[in-house]
């Protein structure tokens, strides 16, 4: 027992200094979010790998809202090594039919990034080696809308519906919603879709009151 628990502190401590470290010096991403015009041939985003003497394996995918890999999207390229103190760019093109004129759409960009093993120096002992996912929003936008993204969680309107509680974006881009909590009950960070309803249960202690 005592064994699983100095191993499980080892990964946790493993965990915390490698974090820092890639945090520290490490790769980097050029944006927290990428926005795609709907009439652009491509866009691009850099990565950087800031060590000064370690390689990086780079694994880039695209993912809709539900979390499924997108066909649609091709990044160039999308595996390759990163060599230490140099900066590659990740050029993304979309391929698929033509999406809604008036409003925004969701998909998510993920880079994993895998650290490079010196086998000379592991000597025949084992290693834990992470592997680090970076995901960043990516929004496709029509460039025919007009209006502030950033004043789209201003129009958000709720309203209640026998045991739900509707939260309706009307505005054409995606909408984030910090935090909902209701009674015992919370959600993370949600992002609303446009122009839809969003139903969410009413809960059980407030039906009662």
């Amino acid at each position: 027992m005592m064994t699983k628990i100095k191993l499980l502190m080892l990964i946790i401590f493993y965990l915390i200094i490698s974090a820092s470290a890639h945090a520290a010096g490490g790769i980097a991403l050029g944006a927290t979010r990428i926005i795609y015009p709907a009439d652009a041939k491509q866009t691009a985003v850099w990565i950087r790998n800031s060590h000064t003497n370690e390689r990086f394996l780079v694994n880039s995918w695209i993912e809709n809202s539900s979390g499924v890999k997108e066909k649609s999207f091709i990044i160039t390229p999308p595996l390759f090594v990163s060599e230490p103190k140099s900066e590659n760019t990740l050029r993304i093109i979309y391929t698929g039919p033509p999406l809604a004129a008036d409003r925004e759409s969701l998909f998510w960009m993920n880079v994993k990034t895998i650290p490079s093993v010196d086998k000379n120096a592991l000597n025949g002992r084992n290693v834990l080696q992470l592997a680090i996912l970076s995901r960043m929003k990516l929004f496709l936008r029509p460039i025919q809308l007009q209006e502030l993204p950033a004043e789209a969680p201003d129009t958000l309107k709720f309203s209640r519906s026998g045991n739900y509680i509707n939260v309706h974006n009307p505005s054409p881009f995606m909408s984030p919603w910090l935090t909902y909590k209701w009674a015992a009950k919370s959600w993370g960070m949600l992002w609303l879709h446009p122009e839809l309803i969003h139903k969410f249960p009413y809960p059980q202690e407030c039906r009662e009151i």
